[in-house]
């Protein structure tokens, strides 16, 4: 089986020696860059499976990065962030990133998020009941990874899709939070409620008519999450 194949990208360049390590142990592909600028181009010559991307970048930073990136592609991407840039995680998270860890961090608790992140991905993209889910206004294709609303085709992360499929395909089942972290992100005890919050934020403003007063992703108060409604 062909290894994954992982951009990292970093101007600490101690940070991209020690992550590459730990990534090349565990039997992963590693390209790195240490600049923003190009970034992207080395995306489309080299088509990572995932990318860890660091916030702060000389040239065009990450932030803008992955905004450009999900004009066209899904990739996952995991950010890396100082502590202290709580607003740039949660903008990074809102414009399509799937995940992040702050730093310093531990490389081999790095390379298990980027494991199970690959893992949901992959598991995501292979199910084995391939059909579409219909609801009103909205359809979700499993297969193709195709989301549409009102007939018009929607851009999601891949965090995104898994969260809404695994709601929709358990219609009005209460998810816990904790619930949700192991069943979408596969990483329970690393869980931040933040990163949850967002995703389910960003849903809401692609499929909800109102994401205001939700039609679908329902907050059940004190307890987490639920999807409401059954197939048309």
């Amino acid at each position: 089986m062909q290894a994954s194949k992982i951009l990292v990208v970093d101007d600490d360049h101690h940070i991209l020696e020690i992550v590459s390590l730990y990534l090349r142990r565990d039997g992963f592909e590693v390209i790195t860059a240490d600049h923003g600028d190009h970034v992207l181009q080395l995306i489309t010559e080299q088509r990572p499976d995932l990318i860890l991307l660091d916030i702060l970048l000389p040239g065009m930073d990450g932030i803008e990065l992955c905004r450009q990136l999900r004009k066209t592609s899904d990739i996952p991407v995991i950010f890396l962030s100082a502590k202290s840039e709580d607003i740039d995680i949660i903008l990074g998270l809102s414009i399509g990133g799937d995940d992040y860890v702050t730093k310093p961090f531990s490389p081999a608790q790095l390379v298990a998020r980027v494991k199970a992140l690959l893992r949901r991905c992959s598991s995501s993209r292979n199910l084995a009941d391939q059909h579409v889910l219909k609801f009103p206004d909205l359809e979700i294709d499993l297969h193709s990874h195709i989301v549409k609303v009102q007939e018009r085709p929607i851009a999601l992360s891949a965090k995104e899709f898994d969260l809404l499929s695994l709601l929709a395909q358990n219609p009005n089942r209460v998810y816990r939070i904790e619930q949700l972290f192991e069943q979408v992100w596969s990483l329970e005890s690393f869980g931040d409620p933040r990163t949850l919050i967002v995703h389910i934020s960003n849903l809401r403003k692609k499929i909800e008519p109102n994401p205001s007063d939700p039609r679908y992703i329902i907050t059940v108060r004190g307890v987490g999450y639920k999807f409401n409604g059954s197939p048309v």
